[in-house]
C-alpha cells in the first residue's frame, strides 16, 4: 500500500494513575517462588521491565479512550464536527455491543454522520484502524478520521497472579510469565487529508503486512467456561514460540516493507516499534540490523501496552525531540495471530 495525501495530523495519550513495579508483583507471588525456587528480580531481568501503569479499579476504557481522543484533538486544528470516522481499536472492550467506538465517539462529540465502530486485531488495532482510515482519504471519501484505544491490564494480572498461586506450577508460571508484562494506557490518532494545516507533517507514506496465521495458537486472551457454571479470563502465552516464530515474521515483512517503499535500511532516521520486553527488542533490532539509538524504547517502565504501545510511544518520543521534522521513521507493529505491519511516515 503507497499514500500520496494521508498525514497524521495529531497523537493524543493518556497514562493511568498507578506505578505498579515488578518487585511489587513478585511480592505478591512470594509464595510461588519459594515452591518454584525462583529468585527475587527475574521479572525484570528476563523482560526489562522495572514498572507498569494500571487504572484505578474499575475504571472504563472508553473513559481513557475519550481522554486521549480530546487530548488529541486539542493538539490539532480538526474539531470533532470534521471527524468522518471514528474507531476503537483496543483489545479490551467494555461490552460485546455496542461498540466500544460509540461510547467515546459520543464523549467526543462527533457529528452523526460519522461512520463509528470497533475494529480487533490483537497489538495492532491501532495500525490497522490507521489504515482503515488511510484508505478512506486516500479515494476521497473522507477528510479526517480518528482511532482510539484504552487497555487495561489490572484485571488480567489480577486473575492470572491468583491462578499462579493456586497452582504453584512452573507450567503456569512460563504461561503466565507475559500477562505479567502488560501496563495500561490510552491513545488516538487523528489522520487528515493535509487540508487542516499548513505545516504538510508526519506524511504516511504506505505500508505492508504479512502473516502467520498457523501460529495462532501461540498467545492466547480469553474466556473460558469452568464448572460447574460460569466463565473466566484467562491468557496464555509461549513466550519462546512468540519470539522465533515472531521475528522471522518480523524478517519477512521488513524486507518486504523496504521494497515497497523503494528506502534502504540506512535512510530510516527512526524506528518506533511496538513495545514488548527487553528480549524481543534486542533480538529484532539485531536481526534487522537496526542500531540500537536509532530506537524509542518505553517498555522499561510502561511495559506492554498492547494496541496503545506504538502509538504513544510515538508521541512520547515526538514529545522528547527523538522524532524530529523530515525524519524517515518505521513504524513496527507485531500482534498475536501471528500478523506484522510496518508503516514508513516522513516525520
Amino acid at each position: 500500500m503507497r499514500y500520496a495525501k494521508v498525514f497524521v495530523e495529531a497523537i493524543g495519550y493518556e497514562l493511568p494513575p498507578v506505578v505498579v513495579t515488578s518487585a511489587e508483583l513478585e511480592a505478591r507471588l512470594a509464595s510461588l517462588y519459594e515452591a518454584l525456587r525462583i529468585p527475587a528480580g527475574q521479572l525484570e531481568a528476563l523482560t526489562g521491565i522495572a514498572e507498569r501503569r494500571w487504572w484505578d479499579e474499575g475504571y472504563p476504557v472508553s473513559e481513557g479512550a475519550t481522554a486521549a481522543a480530546r487530548h488529541a484533538l486539542a493538539g490539532s486544528a480538526v474539531r470533532p464536527k470534521d471527524l468522518d470516522v471514528l474507531i476503537y481499536a483496543g483489545i479490551c472492550r467494555e461490552l460485546f455491543e455496542p461498540a466500544t467506538a460509540c461510547r467515546v465517539a459520543a464523549g467526543v462529540g462527533v457529528s452523526p454522520d460519522a461512520a463509528v465502530y470497533d475494529l480487533s486485531n490483537a497489538c495492532l488495532g491501532v495500525l490497522n484502524g490507521m489504515i482503515d482510515v488511510a484508505n478512506r482519504i486516500e479515494l476521497g471519501q473522507i477528510r479526517a478520521g480518528m482511532v482510539v484505544s484504552c487497555e487495561s491490564a489490572r484485571e488480567i494480572n489480577d486473575i492470572m497472579i491468583e491462578r499462579m498461586l493456586q497452582s504453584k506450577s512452573m507450567d503456569t508460571f512460563k504461561y503466565s510469565l507475559a500477562t505479567l508484562t502488560g501496563g495500561s494506557g490510552a491513545a488516538a490518532v487523528i489522520l487528515t487529508d493535509g487540508s487542516f494545516s499548513a505545516e504538510g507533517r508526519r506524511r504516511l507514506l504506505g505500508g505492508v503486512t504479512q502473516t502467520a496465521p498457523e501460529f495462532h495458537e501461540l498467545c492466547r486472551w480469553g474466556i473460558e467456561a469452568i464448572r460447574p457454571l460460569g466463565f473466566r479470563q484467562f491468557m496464555s502465552t509461549d513466550s519462546v514460540g512468540v519470539l522465533r516464530h515472531g521475528v522471522e515474521l518480523g524478517q519477512r515483512t521488513w524486507a518486504a516493507f523496504l521494497r515497497k517503499l523503494g528506502w534502504v535500511k540506512d535512510q530510516v532516521d527512526r524506528y518506533i516499534c511496538h513495545q514488548v520486553g527487553a528480549g524481543h527488542r534486542d533480538t529484532i533490532l539485531e536481526l534487522l540490523g537496526i542500531d540500537a539509538d536509532r530506537d524509542f524504547p518505553t517498555f522499561p517502565y510502561l511495559g506492554n501496552i498492547g494496541t496503545v504501545s506504538l502509538p504513544l510511544t510515538a508521541a512520547l518520543a515526538e514529545d522528547r525531540e527523538f522524532l524530529r521534522p523530515g525524519d524517515r521513521v518505521a513504524f513496527l507493529g507485531i500482534g498475536s495471530g501471528l500478523n506484522c505491519l510496518m508503516l514508513g511516515l516522513e516525520w
